[in-house]
């Protein structure tokens, strides 16, 4: 019931997110063809690819409120972390064609409507920020890959705002390229940080360290485990992990004795924020089906 009110709340807040920024993106298009401003026109067009990726993480992150199925075991969170690489992709394309637009502007630029610029940069701030204040309480790679992009809208109005005022007074238009030049690199370098994090995740990493040496220094106090290996934490979206551990004991035990040790294996376990977990038993007298498994592997590609 909690997992479903999550992924609800979730997707309640791509859901405004969304509707926001599609409705604002037409606003721009308009706007920016009554100002005569490529800045503007440059940002509907980087705000198109916002919608586009704030709609297709609504949709991935509908699919995964799916329960699990034979296919897909795990069920579908992982979808979410796909989302997040995606969007990741296209924030970075984004912003190198904002560069792309900027950068000669600087040898160029060109007196847009300045009052106009105005009205839509509060509008923009306006729009885009609520937006971001929607998405601030998120806590998966998906949500916070998201509010980055609304982040960056929300900066490149303030730097339309900014250039806006001074144009009405001075005619300085190469400020525009400038500001946009700094808050795209800005944003750029948060986003790929993030986006590595997300590849790392997608790609099974460790996704903390740190709570990987808890799990293991805590199995290892068991005074009835002489050895862990095995041992491997993923996550399925950045927020909820998985693990799995060979446990090798240091004599057989009955059934009664396993059972008593599960239960405290499982009170060790409950402390910290794991989805899956799979623990194995190995007995002293016992080989590692999973060794052998490698080992016919390995023999047979040599």
């Amino acid at each position: 019931m909690h997992d479903h009110h999550h992924h609800h709340t979730v997707s309640e807040r791509l859901g405004w997110a969304f509707a926001l920024n599609f409705c604002f993106t037409i606003i721009e298009f308009i706007g920016g063809w009554l100002t005569n401003s490529t800045a503007i026109m440059a940002d509907a067009v980087h705000d198109l690819g916002d919608c586009l990726a704030i709609g297709m993480a609504w949709g991935l992150n509908k699919l995964g409120d799916k329960e699990a199925s034979t296919r897909f075991s795990y069920g579908f969170s992982r979808f979410s972390l796909l989302g997040a690489l995606i969007n990741g992709v296209i924030l970075v394309l984004g912003s190198v064609w904002v560069m792309s637009e900027a950068i000669p502007r600087l040898v160029n630029p060109e007196m847009p409507d300045a009052t106009g610029m105005l009205g839509l940069a509060i509008l923009g701030i306006a729009v885009n920020g609520y937006a971001a204040y929607k998405l601030s309480d998120g806590k998966t790679l998906n949500e916070r890959m998201l509010n980055w992009h609304l982040m960056e809208d929300v900066l490149g109005w303030v730097a339309i705002f900014l250039v806006s005022i001074v144009l009405m007074f001075v005619e300085l238009p190469i400020l525009d390229p400038i500001l946009s030049i700094g808050f795209t690199l800005f944003i750029l370098f948060n986003v790929v940080r993030n986006l590595t994090e997300t590849l790392r995740l997608f790609l099974q990493a460790t996704p903390d360290h740190e709570l990987r040496e808890q799990l293991q220094q805590k199995l290892s106090t068991l005074e009835h485990v002489s050895d862990i290996h095995h041992l491997h934490l993923w996550s399925l979206d950045g927020e909820q992990h998985v693990l799995t551990a060979h446990l090798l004991l240091n004599q057989n035990y009955e059934q009664a004795e396993l059972v008593k040790l599960k239960s405290t294996i499982a009170e060790l376990m409950s402390v910290h924020s794991l989805s899956h977990t799979t623990i194995e038993f190995e007995f002293p007298d016992e080989s590692c089906r999973d060794d052998s498994a490698t080992l016919k592997i390995h023999d047979h590609q040599n």
